[in-house]
């Protein structure tokens, strides 16, 4: 007797536990946990005709877009219940039929096969615990499914669930998969065979998509009809003519890469360069800014884009590669009127966040930066003009000589003359006339602010001490492009959010920091640079161009003082201004430019012509 009421008070005590460890231990988690329960929705971002180029990862998971429940239709809602749980909306978080009859199959098969889950479990489950198929698992998913049902109404369950399902391919809810299988951004507009496809892709994402494995999901589909068709969700007709269907992927998948959603790979380089530019101008992080379902609209152009990655792999435009480390290159093209960015590569081969030389501030600009710190500023100052005579000679200032390549010096020469043949003693004179701050100050009007470890002459000749990005000195030249005006460059045109509200709208500038006379002159002078001068290879025809060549000595022991380091052509049309460098990322003995700074003008011309035709 007093035995059989231990045992009773032993079961009350352990039954009395397991409810309040039921009770307690979800609520714990959606308390402690809640950026489980955070919207994640992928961002978007289009190029400067509204196409869509990228769709990027949110943070923990693939791709993702966010739909409400009322931007679905309901058959589609409908197909998901009659598949994953028919009786929904009328238990509170578990289905103790389903769950009973899933508990004697387990006995029966002597496994944990079986789940019986809820919607709402299956939420749990994938929002806050693993896959793995324990008695203690099982628990947890209970009493969480428990407190998700205490905090919400059974349509935001069911709204967060269709939203955050695996669908397999990296996407997330039904949304980013209607768009990813069918090309469908309004749910409104799918049809019954493609809901019936959706709601059966579930039970095993990476077979029964249609894309992977098209029969089998065709199969998987024809199951769904047969219980939307039971449930008397459609009639005997509807089920027949969308079980014969057959799949074929819309232009959306047929023009995917490997990785649905990526970038085309023109775009790469400049995707990531989005993606910081916005979380520079939002104050998110970039994870946070992947995942916040904008849409990022930009300036790029598809054609200039296209035209500079196909020149990019050329391999012919690259004499100097290597058997074991190919020349690496980058190239940032910018429309001078507004300072949007057109085209962007970072690299040869550029790989979502690896590196970005077209924004990294690590090159010598050489002979490119003289219209920036020696020409222009002597031309705003006032004091000289293209005609302007100036010494050719050599000449020391304290401790520092200059010299002409070759040793060469004609005794005096005309600045536009020594601007077009690039010769070093007059832009070190004019560099010193002028003033060392004074220049400074014109290059920061450009955008290029240089430190007081580049307070001296020898940044005449390009010597900067961290070095500049082809985004910087392309930006400087659109001032000269641009009549004095500077538009700051810039990806982004505008960013909003998944209700359509602007967060972010671009405001060009157009400011005037340099003298239009002072801008004008210089194009005059570099425009002989490229018809009669260094920059010849960057002729383009009927379209003038006007630009500077540039070349770093690699200056290393044992090697021929004609290696180079860094090449550069940095030019303009009447349309857009450009910046190339060339290079090894690391020069050594064995590694260095053997061409001079023709190639990158050639470079230029190559994509311009393409990309402007």
């Amino acid at each position: 007797m007093y035995y059989v009421f231990d045992v009773a008070v032993v079961v009350v005590l352990i039954l009395t536990l397991f409810y309040l460890y039921l009770i307690t231990y979800g609520e714990g988690m959606l308390r402690n946990r809640p950026e489980a329960m955070q919207v994640a929705s992928s961002t978007i971002i289009t190029n400067a005709e509204g196409t869509e180029i990228s769709r990027l990862h949110t943070q923990t998971k693939g791709y993702s877009e966010y739909a409400e429940l009322n931007a679905m239709p309901d058959l589609l809602k409908m197909a998901f219940l009659a598949t994953e749980d028919r009786r929904f909306y009328n238990h509170d978080g578990l289905d103790f039929i389903g769950l009973g009859r899933a508990i004697m199959q387990d006995i029966l098969h002597m496994n944990l096969s079986q789940g019986g889950s809820s919607i709402t479990q299956q939420l749990a489950r994938n929002l806050y615990l693993n896959g793995d198929k324990t008695l203690s698992r099982k628990m947890n998913e209970i009493s969480i499914a428990m407190a998700l049902e205490k905090k919400y109404s059974k349509d935001e369950i069911l709204e967060m669930y269709l939203n955050q399902i695996y669908m397999g391919r990296q996407e997330y809810g039904v949304k980013a998969a209607a768009w990813r299988y069918f090309g469908m951004k309004d749910m409104h507009q799918l049809k019954l065979w493609q809901i019936a496809t959706l709601a059966g892709m579930p039970k095993g994402p990476s077979i029964y998509n249609p894309v992977d494995h098209p029969e089998l999901s065709k199969q998987r589909r024809a199951v769904i009809l047969g219980l939307m068709h039971e449930q008397g969700l459609i009639t005997r007709k509807q089920m027949l003519q969308a079980r014969g269907v057959d799949y074929t992927p819309p232009e959306t998948v047929l023009n995917a890469t490997t990785t649905p959603g990526l970038s085309e790979p023109a775009y790469v380089s400049a995707v990531d360069a989005v993606i910081q530019e916005a979380s520079r101008l939002t104050g998110k992080s970039e994870a946070e800014t992947q995942s916040a379902g904008w849409v990022i609209q930009t300036g790029l152009d598809e054609q200039a884009q296209l035209a500079m990655a196909e020149t990019f792999a050329d391999a012919t435009r690259f004499p100097d590669d290597r058997q074991d480390e190919q020349v690496q290159a980058s190239m940032v093209i910018i429309d001078q009127h507004n300072g949007e960015v057109k085209a962007m590569m970072g690299g040869r081969n550029p790989l979502k966040g690896g590196i970005n030389r077209a924004i990294m501030d690590a090159r010598q600009p050489g002979s490119s930066f003289k219209p920036i710190i020696a020409y222009g500023p002597a031309l705003e100052s006032g004091k000289f003009k293209p005609e302007s005579i100036l010494p050719d000679k050599r000449m020391q200032y304290g401790s520092y000589q200059p010299s002409n390549l070759g040793g060469r010096y004609s005794g005096s020469i005309a600045m536009s003359q020594a601007l077009q043949k690039s010769i070093n003693a007059p832009a070190v004179w004019l560099l010193h006339e002028t003033g060392l701050k004074y220049a400074h100050q014109f290059a920061a009007r450009l955008g290029i602010e240089l430190g007081k470890e580049d307070l001296n002459l020898s940044i005449a000749l390009g010597g900067v001490h961290q070095g500049v990005s082809p985004m910087k000195m392309a930006q400087a030249y659109t001032v000269f492009a641009n009549h004095g005006k500077l538009n700051t460059a810039h990806l982004i045109r505008k960013i909003t959010d998944s209700r359509g509200r602007t967060i972010y709208a671009h405001k060009s500038e157009n400011k005037q920091v340099i003298s239009s006379s002072t801008a004008n002159a210089m194009t005059r002078m570099l425009q002989n640079v490229v018809s009669q001068g260094t920059g010849s290879r960057a002729q383009l025809g009927q379209h003038k161009v006007a630009g500077k060549t540039g070349t770093t000595q690699a200056a290393i022991p044992g090697v021929s003082r004609e290696a180079n380091r860094d090449l550069w052509f940095v030019g303009y049309t009447s349309n857009w201004t450009a910046a190339v460098w060339m290079g090894f990322d690391h020069t050594d003995a064995e590694h260095y430019m053997k061409s001079g700074s023709g190639v990158a003008a050639e470079l230029f011309a190559t994509v311009m012509r393409s990309a402007t035709q």
